[in-house]
Order: C-alpha cells, then structure tokens, then sequence
C-alpha cells in the first residue's frame, strides 16, 4: 500500500463558488470522507483558512522576507488535502475524480514518499 496526497487546487472563481454552496460541499464532502473510512483508505484530510489570512516567506534573497500572502501571481490556490493508503496510483486517481470539488477546480495526485525513500531524480 502506498499513501497519496489529493491535493485541492482551487481558482478565486471556483473557491467563490465553494463559498456559494458551502453547506452543500461540506455536506457532500463528509459523506466522501466516510466512503473513504468505509473503504480502509482514508489516513487524512484538512482544509486550509482564506489564502487573504496567509503570509509569504520568501527566500529569494539574501535574507527570508516576510510578506502577507497570498503570492502576487495566484492562478491556482491551495485549499486542503485528503490523504489516502492505496494499492496502486491508479485506485487514488479513482479517489480523486470522487471529490466533491467545485467547477473549476483540480485535484492533484501525488505519491507520499516513505521515511526511508529520497526522491529520484532524472537519471
């Protein structure tokens, strides 16, 4: 079994349009997270607070210089993420297309790495 990270990447137009239907999401998005735990997959899931609550640390110089976030040029936002143990890539893509997410939206797939792996590079 490997564990896979959803991550929830949303647009200003699509998180308003969470925002516009917020307990119709938060409905449909806990009765997502109990077919994961019905299904022994679910490990993990969080929101994230609005990205206009943030700050930037940025390392682009000499010293981290710290701003209030988000960054400048956001087309796609961070939002949350749900944490899954599969078998295979292709059961957590099947995950993914499940999230109750808005038009607009993306989920991206990523493979969490083990305590005793290090990222290969392109060899």
């Amino acid at each position: 079994m490997s564990q896979y990270m959803l991550i929830m990447r949303g647009t200003d137009e699509s998180n308003a349009a969470l925002m516009a239907n917020l307990d119709e999401m938060m409905a449909t998005s806990r009765q997502y997270i109990e077919d994961l735990f019905k299904a022994g997959v679910f490990v993990a899931a969080e929101g994230l607070d609005d990205p206009a609550q943030s700050v930037v640390v940025d390392f682009s110089g000499e010293a981290p210089v710290v701003t209030d976030g988000p960054y400048g040029e956001t087309k796609e936002l961070f939002g949350g993420y749900f944490m899954v143990d599969v078998a295979s890539k292709e059961e957590a893509i099947e995950w993914a297309r499940r999230v109750p997410a808005a038009p607009g939206s993306k989920i991206e797939v990523r493979r969490v790495l083990g305590g005793d792996e290090t990222p290969q590079g392109d060899e």
